[in-house]
């Protein structure tokens, strides 16, 4: 049996909830928040599994799963809700602007120019937020 499952429901959410306050700080709270109303269980999910399973597994840094977690957010487009979130998260978990600006450049290739571009453009505005602007990203 591994942890999560040996945990129960409330001891689940309890350790998501420390691994998104981590990852995600107030960010991840607001989104959780904005679901109480609307889906609690919803919000519920996103901390005791996503964070606390998934994201809490040990064989990628959480460093790596802000990567992996733009490029897959990027991809999919329409997520900049999200993006903004993880765009955050991954400057809280050690990336750099221009890493960011890498990863979402490099989304370009495999999902196309104008997801690139909307990712890119809502890194801007977190960059902007936390005024880290310019970045520079030239080859």
């Amino acid at each position: 049996m591994n942890n999560a499952e040996a945990m129960n429901r409330e001891d689940r959410y309890k350790h998501g909830m420390q691994v998104l306050e981590k990852v995600d700080g107030e960010a991840g709270q607001r989104i959780v928040d904005s679901l109480s109303d609307v889906s609690p269980e919803l919000g519920h999910q996103v901390v005791a599994w996503a964070f606390g399973d998934m994201y809490a597994r040990p064989e990628l840094t959480p460093r790596d799963r802000q990567l992996v977690t733009l490029g897959v957010l990027a991809a999919l487009g329409g997520c900049e809700i999200e993006l903004d979130v993880h765009i955050n998260a991954a400057l809280n978990v050690g990336l750099v602007p221009s890493e960011i600006a890498e990863a979402l450049l490099h989304t370009a290739v495999y999902a196309g120019m104008p997801r690139s571009i909307n990712a890119t453009l809502v890194a801007k505005k977190v960059f902007g937020e936390r005024g880290l602007l310019p970045v520079s990203n030239l080859g």
